[in-house]
């Protein structure tokens, strides 16, 4: 199967790109790997005629809004983001009007529709950086909650939060934290924003998955407890045998990120279907606001 994907792969000029939370025989293919936004933008830079992301459906979204020459290739059409979907474009036009004069900032985890209604996107990286960047009072942000609520913590500014979450962040409850503490009082807890206030409370350092990666590769300690989807820590053991690395809890698996598999990437590799293509006025639009993103970030 693997020989079948490389030379496929070849065939078709395609890259493959995995997000860090996939299943580690389909991150063994990758050509990158990374979070969501890094791997659209590495995309964009190659000369590949077809991008292969083993993601969810709006990162597929993105790459296709940032490569529209490149035919964008989705292993699983079902695997998608339940955090994006709690809002709509026709919701965040309502809200729009119910508060109306307010900049709308819009996490990168979110549907090309609705970016296309935002001024301004962000990445659990850069968001502190973007909503500080904003120089209006009233900022709607969109559309998760905690990432919100964790900006307008370190800013000091109230922010519009609309309710929206991940459900696989929110399963680690503050309880698991202190318990992983006691059995391991030496280890530093380092956290997704994404979590709930409560559990980034606890933490010694709040990071993107990317973040939490890099912190690791940089620290001298040897002991982590690991805040965020559990793919992460089993990454961590492998690449630091000799540091010892505490899921919050075993809960934390994103199910849609797992439903992609190496005979998913063959099947659209062989059969050049289930393409997610971005309408282009959609696209258009919503490639303002992640332009926008990157020249401040």
């Amino acid at each position: 199967m693997l020989n079948k994907i490389l030379e496929l792969k070849k065939k078709r000029n395609a890259v493959i790109l995995v997000h860090n939370y996939q299943r580690k025989e389909v991150r063994d293919i990758a050509d990158f790997t990374g979070d969501s936004l890094e791997l659209s933008r590495k995309a964009a830079k190659t000369n590949a005629d077809v991008i292969v992301f083993c993601g969810v459906h709006f990162m597929a979204e993105t790459a296709s809004i940032l490569s529209p020459e490149k035919k964008v290739l989705l292993p699983d059409l079902s695997s998608g983001c339940p955090m994006a979907d709690m809002i709509t474009a026709e919701q965040l036009i309502q809200f729009k009007k119910e508060n109306p004069g307010a900049t709308v900032v819009t996490y990168i985890n979110s549907s090309a529709a609705v970016k296309a209604e935002t001024d301004i996107c962000c990445t659990s990286s850069n968001a502190i950086n973007v909503v500080k960047s904003v120089k209006n009072d009233k900022i709607i942000f969109c559309p998760d909650r905690n990432l919100g609520s964790y900006a307008q913590k370190v800013l000091n500014k109230k922010l519009i939060l609309w309710n929206g979450f991940c459900p696989t962040h929110m399963k680690m409850l503050p309880e698991y934290v202190i318990e992983q503490k006691k059995k391991h009082p030496n280890a530093k807890f380092l956290v997704h924003p994404e979590c709930a206030p409560e559990t980034v409370a606890l933490a010694d350092e709040v990071l993107s998955t990317t973040g939490i990666l890099n912190y690791v590769a940089k620290s001298s300690h040897n002991e982590f407890i690991i805040g965020t989807e559990n793919e992460i820590t089993f990454k961590l053991q492998r690449t630091y045998p000799d540091k010892n690395f505490y899921p919050v809890t075993d809960l934390a698996v994103c199910p849609n990120m797992k439903k992609n598999t190496l005979e998913k990437v063959l099947n659209v590799l062989e059969n050049m279907s289930n393409e997610v293509k971005v309408p282009r006025d959609i696209a258009d639009r919503a490639i303002v606001p992640i332009r926008r993103m990157l020249e401040i970030s």
